[in-house]
């Protein structure tokens, strides 16, 4: 790879721009708007049509009134991730274009699947969210079928993408242009697609449940003991509760993925300055001058949890020159902070699912609810760290070892102007988001809800 590198880094002309890194900034910026929405697109459509179906199987009302008031915020997110989705597109193209014009041909399939998609899903959505009493029950149940899917196929296509600028391959560069091309192949058989996929909707389900359980444990907190607060908190800790521990698997799967194909990404993660036989994993500290400080070495751990093998050789950052590693405390930090909430979210979920199977309902506790509320924020700042390694671990790839990010930037002037238009753009609609779902949380509920006769008890515990 290092020589596959030092070949096509020369096919690219150089680019002359002075604000690369206000172009990152700008890219980063909306990537951390747009996830997680995406986690929305993802799973919460899934959450929605189950509660439906859960009142068709029991009868009980108030399901379907959890699915309907669900439904409203179904379509505010989406209409949100429209705007900020359609801002990632251009950007693409006005910041990188000359990847865009490089390597267009290669995943060009999958950013029209995805358009292909995201109109299906844009169609159905509207059936489902305007249907209710409109069309029969089963009916309305089964338009909500396509909007599950085409969430997931539309995002799939899009980390199909990513995983490709992970692992390049289905092409031949020819004088700084891609050819003999095979997008099918390059974009659906690489060893980075399918622990992206999984670890992407494993996350989506972790963020997606978490924060809805946390915004029910809060008003569970507050007193009120309903039970549509109890179903509506129940349902989405239980599924995020299942995702947490087999995220753990599926990150363990990722990481030995990243140490045979990426070794620096990795050696940045754990700030490992050189190649060394059973390598230490550091907690915490500040790397520096090729060396961990500060930090809690534990012996062997890296090459045990990279190879399963302790006494495995791991590449460090010594074996490339400088000008071709990642700023290795930016993912090192990154890194630990996804895998210690990680590590929270798993624990909070074992004593929950414990709990729940031993007793037949939640922990009493106050600090689990508590817990509980704070889940939610986590979960999402594991989100945006977790994509931090991916994508500034990679640097300074955008094409890992075939482009470079600064071969791939614009020439064009303006972009401090663009930035700064970015940045009111989306704090007008993350206010404008906040006042929408924040109006649709007062509106009055279909239902009335029930007292929950298990509520008192927990009112007076923990």
């Amino acid at each position: 790879m290092v020589h596959l590198a030092a070949m096509t880094s020369t096919a690219f002309g150089p680019v002359d721009q002075s604000y690369l890194l206000e172009a990152r900034q700008m890219q980063a910026l909306s990537f951390a708007i747009h996830i997680p929405l995406v986690c929305f697109g993802v799973a919460f459509p899934a959450l929605v049509v189950f509660m439906e179906w859960m009142h068709l199987r029991t009868g009980d009302p108030l399901y379907r009134t959890i699915a309907k008031r669900w439904s409203k915020y179904l379509i505010a997110l989406f209409a949100v991730g429209v705007v900020t989705g359609t801002i990632l597109s251009f950007e693409l193209g006005l910041l990188w274009p000359n990847f865009m014009a490089t390597f267009g041909d290669v995943f060009g399939l999958a950013f029209g699947l995805e358009g292909f998609s995201f109109f299906l899903e844009a169609i159905f959505l509207a059936i489902y969210v305007y249907g209710w009493d409109r069309i029969s029950p089963r009916l309305h149940l089964l338009s909500g079928i396509p909007v599950i899917i085409t969430g997931i196929t539309g995002s799939a296509m899009v980390i199909a993408v990513n995983a490709w600028m992970n692992s390049p391959s289905g092409f031949r560069l020819v004088n700084g242009k891609a050819t003999d091309v095979h997008p099918w192949s390059a974009l659906f058989n690489n060893g980075f697609l399918w622990h992206e996929l999984v670890h992407m909707y494993l996350a989506a389900y972790m963020v997606v449940g978490f924060l809805l359980a946390g915004a029910y444990a809060f008003a569970w907190l507050r007193g009120n003991r309903s039970a549509y607060v109890r179903r509506a908190m129940a349902i989405p800790l239980t599924i995020a509760a299942l995702a947490a521990p087999a995220q753990v698997i599926v990150g363990d799967w990722a990481g030995r993925t990243v140490a045979e194909d990426q070794p620096i990404k990795l050696a940045s993660l754990e700030g490992l300055g050189k190649t060394t036989k059973g390598a230490s994993e550091h907690i915490l500290g500040w790397y520096s001058d090729g060396t961990v400080h500060g930090g809690i070495a534990i012996p062997d751990l890296l090459s045990l949890l990279a190879y399963h093998n302790p006494n495995a050789t791991v590449q460090g950052l010594d074996t490339v020159p400088t000008n071709q590693q990642p700023p290795v405390n930016v993912v090192r930090f990154a890194f630990q902070g996804m895998v210690g909430i990680g590590t929270a979210l798993a624990a909070l979920a074992v004593w929950f699912l414990v709990v729940r199977v031993r007793r037949g309902r939640p922990p009493d506790s106050r600090w689990f609810y508590r817990s509980v509320i704070a889940a939610g924020p986590l979960a999402l700042v594991a989100l945006i760290c977790g994509w931090v390694v991916t994508e500034v671990g990679r640097q300074p790839w955008i094409v890992y070892g075939v482009m470079r990010t600064s071969q791939a930037v614009t020439g064009a002037s303006g972009i401090p102007v663009g930035y700064a238009t970015l940045v009111a753009v989306y704090a007008a609609l993350i206010v404008a988001s906040a006042w929408l779902v924040r109006r649709i949380a007062r509106s009055p509920l279909d239902e009335e809800p029930a007292p929950d006769p298990g509520g008192e008890q927990v009112a007076h515990a923990g």
